[in-house]
């Protein structure tokens, strides 16, 4: 068997660096000679041609003059048109040369010829350099089969970690019981899977964890992860999509075969609606790169037999705008939805973010739970941060129950104003807030009352907070009522205590316009519409709603709905008058306690109201479109 021939050396580049540095020294010695010869002469001969009138035009360059004669001189025996000499620093020069006429031109003083030099090669040099390390960077790569100089750049973008044991489990996932149950079949897959072979049952390849940002769906794939003993490929979707067309797909191509080298082993997607929303609304014919990427991903998840031990979870809040290609069976055919913590879970979640902070012994965590209802995972970490954040700021030992007050309003409503309000403005917060804490102390259905402030904070110039006894997902028409008349109580006790109303009502009525068009068009609480459902469209934020025309809704329909809603309202703000009217020594009482002590708990407003009319207990709560926490905010508007 012959040798195999040894490849040449590479040939080095300081050859060709040689050859050019010389190169620009022979340019740059031909372009500094003078094109036009001159005539070397002393400066006392200078100064006596132009006395005489002879000199044209003189350049002055540091301590040298160059001239030009306007009458040609003999000079050894040849004619003389220039002239150059070495000046003097002779401060009468200038006065003679204005004095006789003489055009004065002053120049940059010269680089040096080395200084020339490197500024004209060094360019040239980089430039060289660096196409000779990418070409034989590209040689390297193309021998080792990394696939061209942009072999480098497809591999970068995603993030491998493999551990003999992730360092979480479920024992670090608070609450979520629901989703580890239905996960706890994957484990036991990736434990044990000759036991399903044996059954002939086929594992879902594919899990879609669904639920609201901050509920932890990426700390529950990486304690799966974590409890079968799994190597953990953890990418988010965006991270698959450059501006080079083809990248995403190979990324996708490369982090399955890793995953398959590795087997058993998960495969995780954060924000996969990033890449797998439904195709065909790209430009350019389908075939963004975006699209593209999701077909690579597609295939790839067709490509597992029955033997392979990796399973792909992937995490998104939009399931309705995914592709319908991924949600089919052998793809993501399994959904689990990881909702917002119920009560208990909510304290479970607290005592897990507060294990390493020091808790005062009257605060009861079960009551903070209580108090936060639609508050994710990420939001109760928040909280107990900033309640922490608030005792060091006073300089306590301990985390108290008013520490988890001040980190709750201002998660809800902002930080504190330094705006201090007038007294007039004062008192109609105070009547405001007054209005909604009595309808909802005076209401059966209503939610029980908390807490009162006329504390500005953020937007918020006071607020009332209710918090229902147990977490709700269904409420009934006179629920809804009741949430209808809090939110108008506000409003109707500045204009029956003060005569007149105020800009602050406007976050009142608009939640009290939605919820009164929910009411008539999504929840069949209208007699004269009957049990049908008309789309309302959610518009942006600053925008509010409308009900939707391209439907098939007529506009008569449309106009019904909106009459029916009115109605409503009508209804709602006149028994909320009703009761405010009924009820207004008690307001008197309770403005004058805010204006006293601008914020009352609980108990302090309990003293001021007495019990309730009639107790709470029992009472169905608030459905999944999340009217909890109730908070009623009187804030600070312009006329629109």
């Amino acid at each position: 068997m012959e040798p195999a021939p040894s490849q040449p050396p590479p040939r080095k580049p300081w050859g060709w660096l040689v050859l050019l540095a010389i190169g620009g020294a022979l340019w740059l010695w031909y372009s500094s000679r003078d094109i036009v010869p001159r005539t070397e002469i002393d400066y006392s001969t200078a100064l006596a041609w132009i006395r005489s009138g002879d000199v044209r035009q003189v350049t002055i360059e540091e301590d040298s003059l160059t001239g030009e004669l306007a009458v040609p001189h003999v000079v050894d025996h040849r004619y003389v048109f220039t002239f150059h000499t070495v000046a003097a620093k002779d401060d009468r020069l200038v006065g003679l040369l204005e004095a006789k006429g003489v055009a004065i031109h002053v120049a940059q003083p010269k680089q040096s010829a080395l200084f020339q030099l490197v500024v004209s090669v060094l360019p040239w040099v980089l430039i060289i350099g660096v196409w000779m390390w990418l070409s034989r960077r590209a040689q390297q790569m193309m021998v080792a089969g990394g696939g061209g100089p942009l072999g480098g750049f497809l591999k970068r973008g995603h993030k491998f970690e493999k551990a003999s044991r992730p360092g979480v489990t479920f024992e670090d996932v608070a609450g979520l019981a629901g989703p580890k149950r239905d996960l706890q079949e994957i484990i036991e897959f990736l434990k044990a899977p000759e036991r399903f072979r044996k059954l002939g049952a086929k594992i879902p390849r594919g899990v879609l964890l669904v639920g609201p940002p901050g509920t932890g769906k990426t700390l529950l794939a990486r304690a799966v992860a974590g409890e079968a003993n799994v190597p953990f490929f953890s990418i988010t979707a965006s991270e698959f999509v450059e501006m080079f067309v083809g990248v995403g797909a190979a990324r996708v191509r490369e982090l399955f075969q890793e995953a398959k080298k590795n087997a058993p082993s998960i495969i995780f997607i954060d924000e996969i609606d990033a890449v797998g929303r439904a195709r065909g609304t790209g430009l350019g014919g389908g075939h963004d790169e975006r699209e593209q990427t999701l077909n690579q991903l597609l295939s790839e998840m067709d490509g597992f037999d029955r033997d392979d031990l990796t399973i792909v979870m992937a995490a998104t809040n939009r399931p309705d705008v995914l592709d319908a290609a991924l949600l089919r069976p052998g793809r993501f055919d399994r959904r689990v939805v990881v909702d917002l913590p119920e009560a208990a879970a909510r304290r479970a979640i607290l005592e897990v973010h507060t294990k390493d902070k020091p808790l005062a012994a009257t605060t009861d965590l079960a009551e903070v739970a209580a108090a936060t209802p639609g508050f994710s995972g990420a939001d109760l970490a928040n909280l107990a941060n900033e309640a922490a954040l608030g005792a060091s700021r006073r300089g306590a030992e301990t985390i108290t129950r008013d520490d988890f007050n001040a980190a709750y309003d201002k998660i809800v409503l902002g930080d504190p104003r330094e705006t201090k309000l007038r007294p007039v403005e004062k008192q109609r917060v105070a009547v405001h807030e007054s209005g909604h804490a009595l309808l909802a102390w005076a209401t059966p259905e209503a939610e029980p009352l908390h807490r009162v402030s006329i504390l500005p904070r953020g937007l918020a110039l006071g607020a009332t907070q209710q918090v229902p006894p147990e977490d709700r997902h269904l409420h009934t028409r006179p629920e809804l009522d009741a949430r209808l008349f809090v939110l108008l109580g506000g409003y109707a006790a500045e204009r029956l205590a003060l005569g007149d109303i105020s800009t602050g009502a406007e976050h009142d009525l608009r939640e009290a316009t939605r919820l009164a068009s929910k009411m008539v068009a999504h929840y069949g609480m209208s007699t004269k519409l009957g049990p049908v459902y008309y789309e309302v469209q959610e518009e942006h934020a600053f925008l509010g709603q409308r009900i939707a025309t391209d439907s098939g809704t007529s506009d008569a329909t449309i106009h019904q709905i909106e009459r029916e809603a009115r109605d409503v309202l009508a209804n709602a703000l006149a028994r909320a008058s009703a009761v405010i009217a009924q009820h207004r020594d008690r307001l008197d009482k309770l403005v004058a306690a805010l204006l006293a002590h601008e914020t009352l708990e609980h108990d302090e407003l309990d003293a001021v109201l007495g019990p309730p009319i009639r107790p709470h207990e029992g009472v169905p709560v608030e459905p999944r479109d999340r009217l909890a926490p109730a908070m009623h905010p009187f804030e600070a508007g312009e006329p629109r």
